[in-house]
């Protein structure tokens, strides 16, 4: 005999939350179903749903038991949705002030971004492309929208050429208000999301990596160049650095809560521990190990500044960003013939897929090649 399943799908129907019960043909099974007490059929859904009630939940349990298999995999959430340790601040954006005939986020949804302990990045980028996607539709109730309309709007977004980032950007925002603010996940399960564009990485030679280094200002920003370089540092990671994250007997440095909210520990260069003593005797830092006015963490855009600057006196005429170090970085270690396994952990990469894009970029590959020409 056949396992029979089914699946629960979260549903809004007459802007009431419901359960949807999705099964292949079965006598047995639609027989069962019919006797659910006010059981429904959707004809837009193509299945049958009941309220959603702790009750209901707990009556297709019981009811289905030893007959049918309940798939919840599309029912209750597993997603963490970047969550970190660092409390957030939503006051600002509560209180900003409300231009008349503009929809705003609802308290619920910046109060469970702040429960969720979102970085500030994040909820100011959730919040945007929200705010954006209900202003598209100001003269409808949020709780009306449907997949189709969603849909349309992400068209819209495609057709007016919005990067293939904003738009993923905005489908995960307009899911976390309606999988994790109304507790009803993969609601839009149906939602298609953009194919990636797969650019290859932008990097450095090494000549070109030791100039940018010479030509910075003073010790301070040769250290942040430096750091970026030879720890294969994201930005906002070595801004959170700080003093006892440099460790010098074991020639380590610890990124707390990287990318992902992960701890990790990436090598220290013996050249650049010698840079990082004489900028600590000159500047002094208490906290941070770069640290802005008022001892607070150094910013980002003077970060990307003292980049800039650096390599147009290097006379480089390409475009450089401090992630342009890191991408080197990576690249460098794999032409040196280090393992890729070790570049994913030093990286703080969840996937050696993500490294692999390197060897695309790892000139010692090519090099190899004899050319047909030659």
């Amino acid at each position: 005999m056949d396992r029979k399943y089914i699946t629960l799908k979260n549903l809004i129907i007459e802007k009431e939350k419901c359960i949807g019960l999705k099964f292949f043909t079965d006598k047995v099974v639609q027989a069962m179903v019919n006797d659910l007490p006010d059981i429904k059929w959707s004809e837009k859904f193509r299945m049958n749903y009941i309220s959603n009630t702790p009750k209901n939940l707990e009556l297709i349990f019981r009811t289905f038991r030893g007959v049918a298999w309940i798939n919840c995999n599309h029912f209750y959430s597993r997603a963490s949705f970047g969550r970190q340790e660092n409390p957030v601040e939503v006051q600002q954006l509560e209180n900003r002030e409300k231009l008349s005939g503009r929809r705003y986020c609802p308290k619920s949804y910046l109060r469970k971004l702040e429960l969720k302990r979102y970085a500030n990045s994040t909820i100011r980028t959730y919040v945007s492309c929200f705010e954006t996607f209900i202003n598209h539709y100001n003269d409808r109730e949020i709780q009306d929208l449907n997949e189709e309309d969603i849909r349309m709007y992400l068209q819209k977004l495609i057709r007016d050429d919005f990067s293939h980032s904003y738009i993923n950007q905005a489908i995960n925002a307009i899911k976390f208000y309606y999988e994790v603010v109304l507790e009803m996940p993969n609601r839009f399960y149906a939602i298609e999301r953009p194919r990636p564009i797969e650019k290859l990485p932008k990097v450095l030679a090494k000549e070109e990596i030791m100039a940018i280094i010479e030509n910075t200002n003073n010790i301070k920003h040769r250290c942040i160049v430096g750091l970026l370089y030879s720890a294969g540092l994201r930005r906002k990671e070595l801004l959170n650095l700080k003093l006892e994250d440099i460790d010098s007997k074991r020639m380590v440095i610890k990124v707390s809560a990287g990318k992902g909210n992960k701890d990790r520990f990436t090598i220290l260069s013996e050249k650049l521990l010698r840079d990082l003593r004489k900028y600590f005797l000159e500047w002094r830092p208490t906290k941070f190990l770069f640290e802005g006015p008022g001892r607070k963490s150094y910013s980002g855009e003077s970060v990307s500044c003292i980049v800039k600057n650096a390599a147009k006196k290097a006379n480089i005429k390409k475009r450089v960003t401090p992630h342009m170090l890191r991408h080197s970085f990576a690249t460098h270690l794999l032409e040196s013939g280090t393992d890729l396994r070790y570049i994913q952990v030093l990286l703080g990469h969840r996937s050696t897929k993500t490294t692999e894009i390197y060897t695309h970029v790892a000139t010692n590959i090519f090099l190899k090649i004899k050319n047909p020409l030659d």
